[in-house]
């Protein structure tokens, strides 16, 4: 399989990309490799089923003739890109480029990774889709991450920063190829091993109302503004920038900004523009304009489409597991004072309503009945974990859950744990000291595993 690498310095940094090509359907691939008598990696049994895998290293200038540890940074998700490289951002990568070289890996179908797209998905029936879809789980992440491992870098062991979904697939990887692991550090990203998306959702469902209650605790005048919004949106036909009709429930969508650490702000400034000077019967083009990029997932359909199919068990289909609970939680309703805002679930009626995700719509349908999923975490295997595992489990986590973050904690040995309120979900991403600490954890621990190259 063909790898192209290109190199360029950004202001401290030497970037090396990389890009590589991967089976779309690594399970076929590895039976047809394994069933032909050529052996060698550079030939492929189907090219027409290949896509593009995307890597970027970046590595302190100063540090480039060094052969320092290998950082491979898991992004959340799912369906999210890798960050881009900044001066000095992100905070956790400016502290990593001190010790590491640093991997940032567009995951399958995101960013340079074939990104999925509504052209591609709009030729392809529901089954079909639904089966493509399938390819883009953890397992299949994994799978990208030790062909990166084993070409590009030779074999040495990797470590692995698994921010909230990137945790998940962290999991997967402890679970499925960990001899390619000399330890991991985990942040907001310890799923529950056995629980299923409904299970997850009755969590999540009450931890989204406690943040909106800390909302209107902070801004108790905004319960205010809410009502004229809903009122607005139920009385008139509101359009977006793009055309398509802001409804209330996608409004209330929104709150999936409240379990990050300037979430609560970000909602308030938001509402704080909602109308148009003194006009309170007319929403503003600004406020319009910053729902519509927070609701419209063009930028990611991914997150939306294969979002529930990420807590698939063996035999049972999640079913619009959020959909389905909702109204076990009143406090949702359109007519409850104050106007409560929903998290991250995603529902069967954004495949409608949302112009970049009704391509998507037969596919996403198809994948919420789906029973056949392939197990994801080897309990047993996990039991037995030798690589050292740091995680920072926030007390408050609105995404994912710290009564499951804790019980998974137990269940993967060789695993420490740092309980902490001081940050929200994304805490990695809004200060170093995260990062630093799970280093220092680590550290006590007696550092990583060595490779035995």
């Amino acid at each position: 399989m063909n790898t192209v690498s290109q190199q360029y310095k950004m202001k401290g940094m030497l970037i090396t990309n990389h890009e590589l090509e991967v089976p779309l359907d690594w399970v076929s691939f590895n039976k047809s490799f394994n069933r032909s008598s050529n052996k060698s990696l550079n030939k492929t049994p189907d090219n027409s089923s290949m896509i593009t895998l995307f890597a970027r290293e970046v590595v302190d200038v100063n540090r480039a003739n060094e052969e320092l540890p290998l950082l491979l940074f898991l992004q959340g998700g799912p369906g999210g890109k890798s960050p881009r490289p900044m001066p000095g951002s992100p905070s956790w990568m400016a502290e990593a480029l001190k010790t590491h070289r640093v991997i940032l890996i567009d995951q399958r179908g995101t960013g340079r990774s074939s990104r999925i797209d509504t052209n591609l998905i709009s030729k392809l029936s529901a089954e079909e889709g639904r089966d493509y879809l399938l390819k883009f789980r953890a397992d299949s992440i994994v799978a990208d991450c030790e062909h990166l491992r084993k070409t590009v870098y030779g074999g040495r062991l990797f470590e692995t920063l698994g921010q909230s979904y990137g945790g998940f697939i962290t999991l997967t990887y402890l679970s499925q190829a960990p001899e390619g692991l000399a330890a991991c550090y985990v942040t907001g990203g310890l799923a529950g091993l056995e629980e299923s998306a409904q299970e997850v959702y009755q969590l999540t469902y009450q931890r989204v109302i406690e943040k909106n209650q800390d909302y209107y605790a902070h801004y108790p005048e905004d319960a205010k503004v809410m009502a004229k919004i809903a009122q607005c949106l139920k009385n008139d036909k509101v359009l977006l920038p793009d055309g398509d009709q802001l409804t209330l429930e996608r409004f209330q969508s929104i709150g999936i900004l409240l379990g990050m650490g300037p979430g609560i702000d970000q909602v308030h400034w938001l509402v704080d523009e909602a109308f148009a000077g003194s006009d309170k019967t007319r929403l503003s083009d600004v406020f319009l304009e910053q729902v519509m990029n927070i609701t419209s997932y063009h930028e990611g359909p991914l997150f939306a489409v294969i979002h529930e199919s990420i807590y698939g068990r063996p035999n049972e289909s999640t079913s619009w597991a959020a959909h389905q609970l909702r109204d076990q939680f009143s406090k949702f309703d359109a007519s409850h004072s104050p106007l409560m805002l929903t998290g991250e679930m995603i529902y069967p009626w954004m495949f409608d309503q949302i112009s970049s995700l009704r391509p998507f719509a037969e596919a996403a349908n198809a994948l919420a009945t789906y029973k056949d999923y392939a197990p994801l975490y080897d309990l047993e295997k996990l039991a037995k974990n030798k690589v050292p595992v740091v995680a920072a489990v926030y007390h408050n986590d609105m995404y994912v859950p710290r009564e499951l973050s804790l019980k998974t904690a137990k269940q993967v040995a060789n695993t420490q744990v740092w309980l902490t309120n001081s940050y929200e979900h994304d805490g990695v991403r809004q200060s170093p000291e995260v990062f630093c600490k799970l280093r220092e954890l680590l550290l006590d621990q007696g550092g990583p595993l060595k490779n035995s190259k």
